[in-house]
């Protein structure tokens, strides 16, 4: 090889080494097991269209994400199914922070009474979880479910013991219906419960009310599809019995004012098609980040996910992002840049 030969494949190498050494950008983010199942999808298909990002994700539920990203600062992004409060917002060290709905979900009273298909109005869910309501064939539960055959057992509670956007929903809904849930009870990721038994992560709780007679407690829809555990219709602020479906948790989001922090609570939505305990679960982000390549990886997954990632939502048990929604959602998300 002659000497121009050697010298022009000295530049080529040079100038294809940026490529060829690229650097992975990784992403951590942590918070709610809700999300779990089609986080872990997304995460993964991204990868595959994109093998120099990599994104890790901890799902140690929505009280723990929050604190990671907003306090603790251990994490590039937090996930919630419950919006930050105005006073944790405040407390953030992390400023601006972003809430971006990622896609819709629902949350189901969850039972182990073999032979018994149950329904449950507001006030009586309101009841078993305060411990007013103790014994399967309470008057409350027979008015609810007129015919059934109801044992005369005593009733297990099962809630989450961490930090819960699921439970930060079901007591949104449970303090809606019941003034004496909101007063004992109140609203929060983290609540002191009267009664009942811990579980951690949806997973707990599917897993110790499968394994418990007598029992129950409240998943997201996906896993008690996944654990193949009974759950139960709801009644809604039409006075009609639901299932949580895709069509039944769109419809809750159909008739939602979506404020401009995206910061909304659609349980209890009006209309006889809505399934009552309904909620977005966001993502937490930040265009403050400091390192421009993370920035971009951020600005870049979220972008996909709520566009063709929305491809991914329903085979997993989540409803897609209404497209009004994802149209003002990209133009905030464009300030990630």
């Amino acid at each position: 090889m002659t000497s121009r030969s050697l010298v022009c494949a000295a530049i080529a190498t040079l100038l294809l080494a940026p490529a060829a050494f690229a650097q992975t950008t990784s992403l951590s983010g942590a918070g709610g097991t809700f999300i779990y199942p089609l986080a872990s999808k997304w995460f993964n298909e991204y990868n595959k269209l994109n093998p120099k990002i990599q994104i890790n994700y901890q799902s140690i539920g929505s009280g723990g994400g929050i604190r990671q990203f907003s306090t603790e600062q251990t994490v590039d992004f937090g996930e919630t199914d419950g919006p930050m409060s105005d006073q944790q917002l405040k407390e953030s060290k992390v400023q601006p922070v972003f809430h971006f709905p990622m896609a819709l979900g629902g949350v189901v009273p969850v039972y182990n009474v073999p032979g018994v298909s149950l329904r449950f109005s507001g006030p009586t869910l309101a009841g078993i979880f305060l411990g007013k309501i103790a014994m399967w064939d309470d008057p409350a539960i027979v008015k609810d479910n007129p015919g059934a055959k109801l044992p005369a057992d005593a009733i297990t509670v099962v809630h989450r013991a961490d930090g819960s956007g699921t439970t930060y929903t079901w007591v949104d809904f449970l303090s809606k219906v019941s003034p004496e849930f909101q007063k004992q009870v109140g609203v929060g990721t983290s609540v002191t419960w009267p009664v009942g038994l811990g579980g951690k992560g949806n997973e707990g709780v599917s897993g110790m009310v499968k394994q418990t007679p007598g029992s129950i407690g409240y998943v997201e829809l996906i896993y008690a599809l996944q654990t193949k555990i009974e759950y139960a219709p709801v009644q809604n602020a039409a006075g009609a019995f639901l299932n949580a479906s895709l069509a039944s948790v769109s419809a809750a989001a159909a008739t939602a004012k979506i404020p401009a922090d995206y910061r909304v609570s659609i349980t209890n939505a009006p209309g006889k098609a809505a399934y009552p305990i309904s909620t977005f679960t966001w993502i937490l982000a930040t265009p403050s980040m400091k390192d421009p390549a993370k920035k971009k990886a951020l600005h870049d997954f979220l972008t996909w996910a709520v566009t063709k990632g929305q491809s991914y939502t329903e085979e997993l048990g989540y409803a897609p992002l209404p497209k009004s929604l994802v149209a003002q959602e990209l133009k905030d998300i464009g300030k990630m840049k």
